[in-house]
């Protein structure tokens, strides 16, 4: 009995959490908006469920957060499945192997890591096959840093205008990951960059509605350079648990 107390009371300080965590991030990007003089509306936020579980996902939907956001394939297709309500729009911002493809193709509201023309095929094969068109971003490794992926930023306009061409798929923006840093301003270039190519590529004809970046850390800096997605994780949840 004790040990059962215990736990609701944790589950009610999680709850509370997440619901006050997204009031003050809601307050921030408000504060943010009001200062660049940018539409609040116009900011999407994706929270990040990667290592969180289920419970956590659907407190952060009953806060009015319905964008959800996985890294993995199965931990993704694992949530929608446990929390089942058709409002949620599910994106995928992980690496994406053309294996898992048939997986997450025309389940997902968005995809956010198409970094090739193959990668983008095969997309297309597969929706074509079930009859639906997948909407999806283009990412860039803006930082230069090894360890991310996505195309250079010099390739994403020759990349945009073939991705545009193959069928059942919709290019609606970039995506890009700021510089890894305790200090958000490290990330501005990266962002700042990415702006400057979704232009570059709107200058060719290409309308793209949407820059996916910023995170738990740099969210802010984003918002001040155009983001209209954020994807946040700890920010909402707090610290991430990871197991060995």
């Amino acid at each position: 009995m004790v040990l059962c107390t215990k736990w609701l009371i944790l589950s009610i300080d999680l709850r509370l959490m997440v619901s006050e965590n997204v009031k003050n991030i809601r307050h921030r990007i408000q504060s943010i908006c009001e200062r660049v003089k940018r539409n609040v509306d116009d900011i999407k936020i994706v929270a990040v469920t990667k290592t969180f579980s289920s419970q956590l996902a659907s407190d952060a939907v009953r806060a009015s957060i319905l964008d959800l956001g996985e890294n993995y394939v199965q931990e993704l297709l694992k949530k929608k499945e446990e929390i089942h309500d058709d409002k949620v729009r599910w994106h995928f911002i992980g690496h994406l192997q053309t294996n898992k493809v048939k997986l997450i193709a025309g389940r997902v509201d968005l995809i956010h890591s198409v970094d090739s023309l193959r990668l983008a095929v095969e997309i297309s094969n597969f929706c074509s096959k079930i009859g639906k068109t997948q909407n999806i971003l283009i990412e860039l490794n803006t930082s230069g840093e090894t360890s991310k992926f996505g195309t250079d930023p010099d390739k994403a306009l020759n990349l945009a205008k073939e991705v545009i061409m193959v069928p059942n798929i919709s290019l609606t923006g970039l995506m890009t990951i700021g510089k890894f840093s305790d200090n958000p301003e490290e990330s501005r270039k990266d962002f700042t960059m990415l702006r400057e190519v979704k232009e570059l590529i709107e200058k060719d004809g290409i309308a793209l509605k949407h820059l996916s970046m910023g995170m738990s850390n740099d969210f802010e800096v984003a918002i001040e350079e155009g983001a209209t997605i954020i994807r946040l994780g700890t920010a909402i949840f707090g610290a991430r648990q990871y197991n060995n």
